[in-house]
């Protein structure tokens, strides 16, 4: 996709969503490790699934307004239960097999570990974090990750994508913290017209600051909600 002043920004388009209401969202627990968020106990709630189905027929229809085929379609996702389980339904509303090459798991989309001192414990302390973030988004929490190394994966996430695929509707599959991020950085990136990066890896390193990465919120996602990025 060429961005302003011709420059080549981005290749593909991008689409994220919230996985469905999960599991931990009904507990109001955080689960946010690799080994516990890829247990099936933490798939999608019955209302999980409804949104799931609801975001994949909004997707389908902006794909037929647009005339997009289905076979550029693309939809990459995080390894957790309620990710894949979210992929999972929106690629059977789409008729996309989802064991196809259509469908691709990445790790670097996986959910935000907010440390041990966290994980499944109350979602009640999510404030605690976001307003650390909002101090200095460079700051871990204890034993976990900072928004500014969710951005250095996420980063590794979309060269992933633009090396595999070349002019696709790509929709991204993951989590509140990392959608919010990934938001932050393709908007700062896209806005920053003044760089003379084309790029997206050094793009992104530009907008890498504090002033810039502790606004993550403003992209705040509920779960199930569908969103054009870039």
């Amino acid at each position: 996709m060429a961005g302003e002043g011709g420059v080549t920004f981005v290749q593909n388009r991008y689409w994220v969503v919230r996985h469905g209401k999960s599991i931990p969202n009904e507990m109001g627990l955080v689960v946010s490790s690799m080994e516990n968020g890829k247990l099936e106990q933490y798939k999608l709630t019955p209302e999980g699934i409804k949104q799931a189905k609801l975001a994949g027929e909004s997707f389908l229809k902006v794909l037929k307004e647009d005339n997009i085929p289905l076979e550029n379609v693309r939809i990459c996702y995080s390894p957790f239960s309620r990710t894949t389980h979210t992929a999972q339904v929106v690629a059977s509303v789409l008729d996309i097999s989802f064991e196809g090459p259509q469908c691709m798991v990445l790790d670097d989309l996986r959910e935000r570990f907010f440390g041990p001192s966290y994980e499944l414990k109350s979602h009640d302390k999510y404030p605690d974090i976001w307003a650390l973030d909002e101090k200095d988004p460079f700051m871990q929490p204890e034993g976990g990750e900072s928004v500014a190394d969710v951005v250095s994966r996420l980063t590794n996430a979309l060269i992933n994508m633009e090396t595999q695929f070349q002019g696709c509707t790509v929709l991204v599959v993951s989590h509140g913290d990392p959608l919010q991020i990934f938001q932050t950085i393709l908007n700062a990136a896209k806005d920053n017209n003044g760089s003379c990066e084309n790029d997206l890896a050094s793009r992104i390193q530009a907008v890498k600051i504090p002033s810039v990465l502790s606004q993550h919120r403003k992209f705040a996602l509920q779960t199930g909600e569908l969103r054009s990025v870039v």
